[in-house]
């Protein structure tokens, strides 16, 4: 694109943009452009192994740049870790259950939430350890979390087939989400935070507001229990998958359904949008993953040679590559362009339920039930 023209066209559509900004959009555009066109062909190596919990792992992530990572195990602890050195940070305690569901409130990485089979969820500080808040009110267990962009919410989805939006400041409940008629297994918040979207097991996936809780849109057309769901980074877009083998791509301002996604032959486990939500990434239980492309719904690649089921999928936040984790014990990276296989991660001898770029896309981290963490650079 010629960064001149984009950046005209781009003060033409936006009053904040004055004339005095425009050598500034020029210039921001062509780094933009020249971060694209860097050609990496980065090979990840083992760089870690961690035997994180004596009992089985549940889930792992990273802070936005990669320095820090969590784990979550049935032995009721999260425990944070310095991804340099290895080293654990702090053990979080409290919870009476298995702790299911971590997150980091990136960008800033300063808060922890987990969500516990005890039906409760705390809030951690990651400096320091201790524990800010135990949200309680849930009748059964929490099996999803997360926060919101601007980390002033934290979202709880339960087997009560309810979701509640957490205060971060004050420690207390904001509203309830009812409606759906089963388990709430997804949930995740848009961009801008005004909407989150929650998945459940009764086959439909809801719109809520986030300020007042109440339901926008119910997305109806699942014939299975829903697996995964995500709104693309302009909040245009929402995308679904089900365990009745399709995806589907819905209007995130009118709830209609766009388009069904269909060619995997067995149950979608999870889907994903690249950064820039132009493109959706889809792994299935019949062993292959999909690339499709958002405005045409095309399938523009298909990702072929893992042994078994995938369960994880994600985008570098580059969108150049995608990252698979599967039940064959390794972890794949693929071009996500060509869907050519550019690098087998093995090493872990049980199932990979868990996988994580970085924000930069030069770490990632693998979570197995062989009940260990790979680090790799």
């Amino acid at each position: 694109t010629d960064a001149v023209a984009l950046a005209e066209e781009i003060q033409k559509g936006e009053p904040l943009m004055t004339a005095s900004c425009k050598e500034h959009v020029i210039h921001l555009v062509r780094r933009l452009q020249e971060k694209l066109g860097e050609k990496e062909d980065h090979k990840f190596y083992l760089y870690k192994i961690l035997r994180a919990h004596i009992l089985p792992l549940t889930n792992v992530a990273f802070n936005k740049s990669g320095s820090r990572f969590i784990t979550g195990s049935y032995d009721r602890t999260c425990k944070v870790w310095d991804t340099a050195s290895g080293e654990e940070l702090h053990m979080l305690e409290g919870h009476r259950n298995v702790v299911y569901a971590i997150a980091f409130n990136n960008p800033y990485g300063d808060k922890i939430a987990t969500g516990s089979f005890d039906k409760t969820c705390k809030l951690w500080s990651t400096e320091t350890g201790k524990c800010y808040h135990t949200f309680r009110g849930h009748s059964a267990e929490i099996v999803c979390l997360s926060f919101n962009l601007q980390s002033t919410l934290v979202a709880t989805g339960s087997m009560d087939t309810t979701a509640k939006l957490w205060d971060i400041e004050k420690g207390e409940e904001v509203v309830t989400l009812n409606g759906h008629s089963a388990e709430i297994i997804a949930l995740s918040f848009n961009t801008t935070g005004d909407r989150i979207i929650t998945g459940s097991f009764d086959h439909t996936v809801a719109v809520w507001d986030v300020s007042t809780g109440r339901m926008l849109h119910n997305l109806t057309g699942h014939r299975g229990e829903i697996s995964s769901a995500q709104f693309n980074w302009d909040c245009s877009l929402i995308v679904t998958g089900s365990m009745d083998k399709t995806c589907m791509l819905w209007n995130a301002m009118t709830g209609t359904h766009i388009a069904t996604l269909a060619g995997h032959s067995d149950e979608i486990l999870d889907v994903c949008f690249d950064y820039a939500g132009q493109r959706i990434a889809t792994a299935s239980a019949d062993g292959s993953a999909r690339v499709y492309n958002a405005e045409t719904r095309k399938c523009i690649a298909k990702l072929e040679g893992h042994g078994g089921e995938i369960s994880k999928i994600c985008f570098n936040p580059k969108g150049n590559s995608i990252l698979t984790a599967s039940s064959d014990k390794t972890a794949r990276l693929w071009d996500a362009a060509t869907g050519q296989c550019l690098q087998i991660l093995e090493g872990h001898s049980d199932e990979i339920f868990s996988c994580a770029f970085n924000y930069k896309g030069d770490k990632i981290i693998t979570g197995s039930k062989d009940n260990t963490c790979r680090i790799w650079h």
